[in-house]
């Protein structure tokens, strides 16, 4: 007589509670734990050997210096996203420097009762630079199909000739008083003009990136321009005004440095086109376009001219602040890649 079968036993498994494994978590978040990691070694290491270097005067001297970098980083910001790369931003600087310099002196001699009119004159003529730069770059990247990078560089050769032709490489001098007071050390509600300008064009390119329909064609242009055009972007219009705004963003910086100096220069923006794509990498954001954020360059901007503060405060000299410089970008670029 067979015995009856056995039922089956159905065992059931218990579950096993996920185990958090640092090393790939901090290898999935590289990128974005980059930037505060090197933020704060900066501080803990710069604190440590450099007197004074937190100090409430030295950080408001960090900050008011980290304004026309910030500046000319936002524009690279809109620029990099669309998939481009702007290395005349320098140029335009030091063009709108020299030039707007020149228009106000000759306005402001012809007529020294009325210096208004004159700063008026200059900021049209820096506006109309920035406006003729950012348009041939433009019409270069996208109807002519130049690489970004050459038609950049090439314009900013030409910049830079056509900038030593106006100053004959001499500073130009005879400015209204008024600018400087104003633009230069100016404060409203206790707080710099010129750090007022900056923060307020932080808010207008955060609005413009984030919540405009032209921030989300430009994240599309630069994420995939082919798939952009068949979803009806203009993708060549929306990078020719991606470098129109690059341009008009450097031409306020060197109008603000021209204010703060006091006299027009031809050499003020010769490290602005490698700090601006610092600031910007060291940030988050992809050269190959499509990705980035406007906070974050404001931290980036911050990192930088924090190390080239303490530097200084360690009395390291110019061509090793240059160098480490370089160096955090290689190492910003090296984490996004690996």
């Amino acid at each position: 007589m067979q015995s009856p079968p056995t039922a089956a036993l159905s065992v059931t498994p218990e579950p096993v509670a996920p185990s958090f494994k640092l090393l790939p978590w901090l290898q999935r978040n590289r990128q974005q734990l980059a930037l505060p990691v090197m933020f704060v070694a900066a501080l803990i290491w710069f604190s440590w050997q450099a007197p004074g270097f937190l100090s409430g005067d030295n950080l408001t001297n960090v900050s008011r210096q980290s304004v026309y970098l910030l500046i000319v980083a936002l524009g690279q910001l809109i620029v990099l996203i669309c998939g481009g790369l702007d290395l005349s931003v320098g140029a335009v600087v030091s063009l709108t420097s020299v030039v707007s310099a020149t228009v106000m002196a000759a306005v402001y001699a012809a007529m020294p009762d009325s210096p208004g009119l004159a700063i008026a004159a200059g900021l049209a003529s820096g506006i109309v630079i920035a406006l003729a730069v950012g348009v041939i770059n433009g019409i270069g990247a996208t109807w002519f199909k130049i690489p970004p990078f050459m038609m950049t560089l090439g314009l900013s050769s030409v910049l830079f000739g056509i900038t030593l032709l106006v100053s004959g490489g001499v500073p130009i001098y005879g400015l209204p008083p008024e600018l400087g007071q104003i633009f230069g050390y100016g404060q409203f509600a206790g707080m710099p003009i010129p750090s007022l300008v900056a923060l307020l064009l932080v808010v207008l390119t955060y609005v413009l990136l984030e919540w405009s329909r032209f921030g989300r064609h430009l994240y599309a242009t630069g994420g995939n321009a082919r798939a952009a055009e068949l979803s009806g972007v203009n993708t060549t219009r929306v990078t020719i005004i991606a470098f129109i705004l690059s341009s008009l963003m450097a031409m306020l910086a060197g109008i603000l440095l021209t204010a703060r100096l006091d006299t027009g220069e031809s050499n003020i923006g010769a490290s602005l086109p490698l700090e601006s794509i610092a600031a910007c990498v060291i940030a988050g954001v992809s050269l190959a376009g499509g990705q980035g954020r406007t906070f974050t360059v404001l931290i980036g901007t911050l990192l930088i001219m924090l190390v080239q503060n303490g530097l200084n405060l360690m009395q390291v000299g110019a061509y090793a602040q240059t160098m480490s410089i370089g160096a955090i970008l290689i190492f910003a670029m090296a984490l996004s890649r690996h």
